[in-house]
């Protein structure tokens, strides 16, 4: 497939910390992991992929809950 024939891929960063410890900082592990992830999909821009900008961000909240995920995967 060329590249000016490649399909858009929207993609989503999803964070998450398992305790609120930390979040109060003004650059805290959820913009670490934002961070990263927002990097590569940068990277893999010419496969197409583009970021959501909208936030998923779930700070004090365990893994063992889908509350907040289900919210996510509602959304889109």
């Amino acid at each position: 497939m060329a590249a000016n024939e490649r399909k858009m891929l929207r993609c989503a960063v999803y964070t998450r910390k398992s305790s609120e410890h930390g979040l109060e900082q003004d650059f805290n592990s959820l913009d670490a992991q934002r961070e990263a992830a927002e990097a590569y999909i940068k990277s893999q821009a010419h496969e197409g992929w583009r970021l959501v900008k909208t936030r998923y961000d779930d700070g004090g909240i365990s893994g063992g809950t889908l509350e907040r995920r289900r919210q996510f995967l509602d959304a889109h």
